[in-house]
């Protein structure tokens, strides 16, 4: 069963590059502050790069101006994540989180696999909203779709 509304972020340990990598527990990640976070089954690959993260690059001011940050997450190494994030020029401030074991997403229940296609466990296509470290909203997508978890279907459905 995967993390509904209303329920706490699982405790897990991502990873980012800054000058080099860094580790950041998830309850110090949603602590205090407002997120959108974002995940997709694989860095560089074509609805995740075509769409996916350009759609919440082109609206990343709009979060921001609700107080809202903003991370994107799979289930890569970190140093593929910020590649990637270079590649598609994710501005100052969007976090390219690296969970590459699948822990957290398989702590939010929220894995999927993907052998068939060579990629092993990955996460779903999926975007949570939380507050202080508590899910408000959760869009995750049916396989093969993309539409509730874009940033315009995020942006729209907010609380106020």
């Amino acid at each position: 069963m995967s993390i509904q509304p209303g329920e706490r972020i699982p405790e897990a340990i991502l990873q980012y590059v800054d000058d080099g990598v860094h580790k950041i527990d998830t309850l110090a990640l949603f602590e205090g502050r407002k997120l959108v976070l974002f995940s997709v089954p694989g860095a560089f690959t074509p609805t995740c790069s075509e769409r996916h993260l350009p759609g919440f690059v082109e609206h990343f001011d709009a979060f921001r101006e609700r107080g809202i940050e903003v991370a994107c997450m799979a289930v890569n190494d970190p140093f593929v994540m910020q590649a990637w994030g270079e590649s598609q020029h994710v501005p100052t401030g969007m976090r390219m989180l690296a969970d590459g074991n699948a822990d957290f997403t398989r702590a939010l229940g929220l894995e999927m696999d993907a052998s068939g296609f060579g990629m092993g466990t990955r996460s779903k296509r999926f975007a949570l909203y939380a507050e202080d470290g508590v899910v408000r909203e959760l869009y995750v997508e049916a396989p093969g779709e993309f539409r509730v978890s874009s940033a315009e279907h995020v942006l729209a459905n907010l609380p106020a």
